[in-house]
């Protein structure tokens, strides 16, 4: 039994804390970009402070956590009808429905990204489709600039807000809105009094489910957004690739995960808070 209990903690020890030991490691180092590897293990904070001192870094975390908060608000505001569509359905319909949320997985990820630069592109479908139905003569392109990159983020992570809010949406009791009804309450009254806040786990979860993921985004921001759209994933790319900066896309990679981690540890604490308050 205790070996049982001891697996969780042995696959977290060996595939989470030695990573992240060996990146902190890292980190601390010194850069020797002519030595293989090219990193100097020591304990130096100079590639942390440059991370809090340098425009350009503080430029790209701003700019990252716009970005996913902006996405993430739009994939809420399109997920949330989606997914209270979804739980209202007869229960023959459902199964359905869910599978064309998650239909786009069974396509690559890279494969799905690459189809969008060939609808937003210059000479794309959507721009061909504005000349054709004489709209627009001249449109210009989506591509290469930051609303192709909200596009992107909300469609590869519109199903990982749906499925969170559909589940808790599904478990909710209606003869409380027909209860609602009976009393005299408005459609958007009751949803705004019962519906909205007993999905609040869902909301919470669906949320944190985009922004962490679309806050590190690389390939959308590369792709998509090109040169004009500064995101901190694509500075970790190049600090690492280009300018094989060990220690400075370590601290990145380090400053990246606790600023992520800090929203699940205080959405965990509020779960626990409301479990305990429930008789």
């Amino acid at each position: 039994m205790r070996f049982i209990i001891a697996l969780p903690y042995l696959w977290l020890a060996v595939f989470f804390l030695l990573p992240f030991a060996l990146v902190l490691g890292i980190a601390l180092g010194t850069s020797t970009p002519d030595s293989v590897p090219p990193v100097q293990l020591g304990f130096s904070l100079a590639s942390f402070k440059l991370l809090v001192t340098d425009d350009l870094y503080l430029a790209a975390w701003l700019s990252s956590l716009r970005i996913a908060a902006t996405s993430t608000l739009v994939a809420l505001l399109l997920g949330y009808p989606m997914a209270y569509a979804i739980a209202r359905a007869s229960a023959a319909r459902r199964p359905l429905l869910l599978m064309l949320v998650v239909l786009p997985f069974w396509t690559s990820f890279l494969i799905r990204v690459y189809a969008w630069m060939g609808l937003l592109s210059e000479n794309g479908i959507l721009n061909q489709f504005l000349r054709w139905s004489g709209i627009a003569s001249n449109p210009g392109t989506i591509l290469g600039t930051e609303w192709a990159v909200h596009l992107g983020i909300v469609y590869a992570y519109l199903p990982f807000m749906i499925l969170p809010l559909y589940s808790t949406l599904e478990k909710l009791d209606w003869s409380l809105l027909e209860a609602a009804a009976d009393l005299g309450a408005r459609p958007f009254s009751a949803f705004l009094t019962i519906t909205l806040p007993l999905s609040l786990p869902g909301i919470v979860a669906g949320c944190l489910l985009v922004f962490i993921p679309a806050t590190g985004e690389f390939v959308i921001p590369d792709l998509l957004g090109g040169t004009q759209t500064l995101m901190i994933g694509k500075v970790l790319w190049d600090e690492f690739f280009t300018n094989s900066d060990w220690p400075l896309a370590s601290a990145v990679a380090i400053c990246l995960l606790v600023l992520l981690v800090g929203p699940i540890a205080l959405f965990q604490r509020q779960q626990t808070k409301s479990l305990e308050r429930r008789p």
